[in-house]
This record gives C-alpha cells, sequence and structure tokens, in this order.
C-alpha cells in the first residue's frame, strides 16, 4: 500500500510497549498507524486523524474501554483488545458496538484476519447502500445475470413491482434474496417510501417491530418508518410463534398494536419476505404458522444459488469489481488466472462470499494494476465440502451426540476460515449473534 491509499488506524492502548509493537504489525500490513494512551489523547487523534478504524483496549487509565466504545465507534468501526480470555466479556463488547475483538497476545495472523473481516463488512454494507441508491435512483433492479434463472427472477420482480401483494422470495443464503427485494421496491409505486429491511430473529421484541409506548408517549418500530413503502423481512421463518402471529395480523388486517398501547394503528406498508429455508415444508411440520406462509406465498420467487448459474459468474464479479474501484477510487483489472479460479469454485456463500473474495481481492492487491488468483483466497476446496451431495468426515472415537457433531463442524470451520464469523455464520446459515451464542455455549 502507498501512503495516500493506506487505511488509517487508531490504537488505543495504554501499554505503551504493546502499542509500539502493534503499530508496528499494522505498519508491516501496509496500514498506517498511530498510536494513543487514554481516551483524551484518542479523543484528540480522532479529530484530526478521521481514522479508518480504532483498536481499543478495555482498560485505559482514565476510563473503562467499553464505556468508550459506543463513543469512539460514531467515529469509525471499533475492534476490542482483552487479555481476558473471556467470551462473555467479548460478547459484552460485541453487544456494545463493536466489529470485532481480539485476545492478548495478538499474534500478526489474527490482527490480518480481524482487520480484513471488519473492512469487509464495511465494504458489503456499503455495497448494499450502493445497490439500494442505484435501484431507487434508475428505477430498475439490480439483478446481474443473463442466466435463465436470472431472467426469469428479472422477470417475475418487475411484473410484482407494480402490485401491493406481499411476497416471498426464496434462496440460499447469500444469493441476493435483500437485492432482489429491494429491486422490487424500487420498480414500484413504492419507489419514493422506505425500504426498511430486518433481520429476523427469534429474540427479538415485539417493540423494535411494531413499537411502544412508555410514559404515555409513543415511540414508533420498524413498521411506522415503512409507511407507505416497504417492510422486508429478512429470515422470516426466524420469527419466534408470537411475533409470527402479530405478523398474520398486521398483514391480515393492515393495523397494529403498539406494545403497551390500547389502540391499534393503520399501515400501508408492503411487506416483503425472505427465507433460505423451505417455509412450505415448515409450515406442514408445525415449525412456521402456516396462515403465515399462506399468507406470503401468493406470489414467491426463488433467486439461484451461484453455481446454478456460472455463465454469471464472471458479468457479477466484473460488477463487483467496478463497484470497489469507484469506492476506493482506483482501477483494478482481473488477470486471466482468477477467472478461472472462480469458476472452479462452487461458491456455498453464494454471492456475498464472492463478493467478500472480490473486496479481499482489491485489498491484497494494493499497488498492483491486477488481481489475481493469490489476492482472492479462494484455497482449494476440501473434498466433501461442496453442495449437490458432497460429505463431511468427522470422525470420533464413538457414536457422537448431535451437539458433538454441532461442536466438531463448528471447529471445522473456524478452522477453514481462520475465525472469521461472518463466513462461519454464513456458511451455517445463522446470524453472527446466534452463532456467537453457540461458541458461548461451548465454554
Amino acid at each position: 500500500m502507498t501512503k495516500t491509499s493506506a487505511r488509517s488506524i487508531l490504537v488505543i492502548e495504554d501499554d505503551r510497549t504493546l502499542n509500539r509493537l502493534l503499530c508496528e504489525q499494522l505498519a508491516d500490513l501496509g496500514y498506517s498507524a498511530t498510536g494513543a494512551y487514554s481516551r483524551l489523547e484518542a479523543l484528540d487523534r480522532l479529530t484530526s486523524l478521521a481514522p479508518d478504524l480504532a483498536l481499543l483496549d478495555v482498560r485505559l487509565p482514565d476510563c473503562d474501554g467499553l464505556s468508550f466504545l459506543p463513543e469512539l465507534r460514531e467515529y469509525c468501526p471499533v475492534i476490542v483488545l482483552t487479555a481476558f480470555g473471556s467470551i462473555d466479556q467479548a460478547v459484552g463488547a460485541v453487544k456494545h458496538g463493536a466489529s470485532d475483538y481480539l485476545l492478548k497476545p495478538i499474534s500478526p495472523d489474527s490482527l490480518e484476519i480481524a482487520l480484513a473481516k471488519v473492512f469487509e463488512n464495511v465494504a458489503l454494507r456499503r455495497d448494499l447502500a450502493f445497490w439500494q441508491a442505484e435501484a431507487q435512483r434508475s428505477h430498475r433492479p439490480e439483478l446481474i445475470g443473463q442466466s435463465p434463472g436470472m431472467v426469469e427472477l428479472q422477470h417475475m420482480g418487475g411484473r410484482l413491482a407494480a402490485s401491493e401483494a406481499p411476497v416471498l422470495i426464496l434462496g440460499e443464503g447469500g444469493t441476493g434474496k435483500g437485492v432482489a427485494a429491494a429491486a422490487i421496491h424500487a420498480q414500484g409505486p413504492r419507489s419514493n417510501g422506505r425500504f426498511v429491511a430486518v433481520e429476523c430473529d427469534p429474540d427479538m421484541l415485539e417493540s423494535e417491530i411494531f413499537g411502544k409506548v412508555r410514559d404515555g408517549r409513543l415511540i414508533e418500530g420498524l413498521i411506522a418508518s415503512a409507511e407507505n413503502g416497504t417492510l422486508f423481512l429478512n429470515d422470516v421463518d426466524k420469527l419466534s410463534g408470537p411475533m409470527q402471529g402479530r405478523m398474520l395480523r398486521l398483514m391480515d388486517t393492515r393495523s397494529y398494536r403498539p406494545h403497551g398501547s390500547t389502540a391499534d394503528i393503520q399501515s400501508n406498508a408492503r411487506v416483503i419476505a425472505a427465507s433460505a429455508t423451505d417455509l412450505e415444508d415448515a409450515a406442514r411440520d408445525g415449525s412456521f404458522r402456516s396462515q403465515l406462509y399462506y399468507r406470503l406465498a401468493g406470489f414467491s420467487l426463488r433467486v439461484p444459488p451461484l453455481r446454478e448459474r456460472p455463465e454469471d459468474l464472471e458479468p457479477l464479479a466484473r460488477f463487483l469489481l467496478d463497484n470497489r474501484n469507484f469506492q476506493r477510487g482506483v482501477d483494478k483489472d482481473f488477470a486471466p488466472a482468477p477467472l478461472s479460479a472462480l469458476r472452479a469454485y462452487d461458491w456455498p456463500g453464494n454471492v456475498r462470499e464472492l463478493a467478500n473474495a472480490v473486496d479481499r481481492g482489491v485489498m491484497m492487491s494494493a499497488g498492483e494494476g491486477l488481481v489475481g488468483a493469490r489476492h482472492l483466497g479462494l484455497g482449494p476446496r476440501p473434498n466433501g465440502e461442496g453442495h449437490n451431495g458432497s460429505s463431511i468426515t468427522l470422525r470420533f472415537p464413538e457414536p457422537p451426540t448431535l451437539e458433538q457433531l454441532r461442536d466438531r463442524y463448528i471447529a471445522m470451520l473456524i478452522d477453514r476460515y481462520g475465525g472469521n464469523r461472518q463466513r462461519i455464520a454464513g456458511t451455517l446459515d445463522i446470524s453472527e449473534r446466534n452463532l456467537y451464542r453457540l461458541l458461548k455455549s461451548q465454554q
């Protein structure tokens, strides 16, 4: 990395020896690093430096690091440094807004992996906003590809855009169900309204979606934010039973009742839902409310996985690369070898994994004009880890319990992805929040 393109990182650590060591490691990785030894010094540096990321020790001489975290993350993403090795503390840091955590002593490899993960996440969020903004501006879907499955998706999405009916979008994790939903919204008469995406979770509070009344004052939820627009329920199958019931009432009556209120509120939000599981089977076996399924499934779309549309791989990769070039002010192209590597890979994480690989390629090829195969981080697929009937061999001295199988599989994924929790969660098709719970249960 050149000085002009190097990302700036602020190291907030009161141990001057460790601070200096981290700054040196970051410099070796191509980053521009600046040290600060207290909260007050960090605040002074933030104003002048405008860092891309901060490393924050949990113990500072003038404050508790976790209490400083909410203020710090207003400026940039934060990775928390802790010497205590407690998963509870790490989870607490994430709950307070940290993007990741590192346990001291910090190896150069773990530091590099954590930084790459955080910048990947930042890029993905930026990409989603970019795609949504483009769809809003152009009133056309940003669904890349000319394979039969994608052409059908584009055609049906365009027809459904003019409708007010609910839509159910099905597809594996990472296929772009959210982009398809945003495209439907952007092409329709509600395009001037907000597109409000909800990441469904079994533990989410009713007040998050439906709002609440506190001290006689209405605090609006996400439904109110989607008025005259679209409410997108991603992973709708993960809603709890009571939440499914309340969502069914919303769709049947076009009204809802905030938590703690005695009065209903009318809603004009259109509902689009997405799921990576077979909701018809879930409705049949009772794990998903059948009435809600039938209400959602009047119009359904399927986003094909990337392995089913190999002809779309290169144009999609080039679209993502052009997007990265635009964002970073660079002009890169693929070398011939990466395109072969992309075509040879089966992409279990679908478009999300492809976006990660392209972003990594741009980052790791800093100072070079071409993105090479070595920059993408696509190692050879271990035998039996793909799709289409492949299997995984896990050896145990005696028949394992279901919990032992789960723990061994997670351990395998941790090793395979170098601890990258976003990729692990994507492969398991669960949220990072739920992954943390699984990791915590193993302690």
